[in-house]
């Protein structure tokens, strides 16, 4: 435990404001350039076919679906599973380094498109990881430990760009302990 916080406290150092409040300077500049490979990602012609197809209409299935009902689907759910064994699922799984905790690309409304593992929300519509991007901002949020990976962590949000118009979002959670490593 002391160490932990000894860490925890390491991080604390303030800011100028930028990026996550309380990262000190040379922990952002990592989560920065992670930030701009993300943007990469979210500009691969796999992830922008993804989301076109699921803003053009969803499954009657996955339309009806609420925030209850996702909360209640196991990880191992035939649903939950198709988001991350579809194309998207796997360009995110083969992007996947020991410093991302999670990663997830939600369409316009804020759905999920894709992940690597079940988040806990259905949509992020009306969050600011989902409506920054949507403004064509990249957003970051604060450190937190994530509720679905259990990990200390500093989410990166970045925009799916089509023609310069935004149609998602990708969602990054970079694990603080892993990236302080590098």
């Amino acid at each position: 435990l002391i160490n932990s916080l000894l860490f925890i406290g390491a991080l604390l150092a303030t800011t100028n404001g930028a990026g996550a409040e309380g990262l000190e300077p040379a922990l952002q500049a990592k989560v920065d350039a992670l930030a701009k490979q993300i943007q990469s990602w979210a500009a691969d012609p796999v992830v922008i076919k993804a989301v076109k197809a699921h803003n053009a209409g969803l499954p009657a299935e996955l339309a009806a679906m609420t925030q209850e009902k996702w909360k209640s689907l196991s990880i191992l759910d035939p649903v939950a599973r198709a988001f991350n064994k579809n194309e998207a699922g796997q360009y995110l799984k083969s992007r996947k380094s020991e410093v991302i905790a999670e990663a997830f690309l939600s369409g316009a409304e804020g759905m999920k498109v894709a992940f690597l593992s079940k988040p806990s929300n259905w949509s992020h519509k009306g969050k600011p990881k989902h409506d920054q991007p949507m403004a064509g901002k990249v957003w970051q949020g604060p450190i937190e430990v994530d509720e679905s990976t259990g990990l200390q962590q500093v989410q990166v949000a970045v925009p799916v760009l089509e023609a310069g118009k935004p149609i998602g979002s990708l969602v990054v959670g970079l694990s603080l302990s892993k990236l302080a490593k590098l």
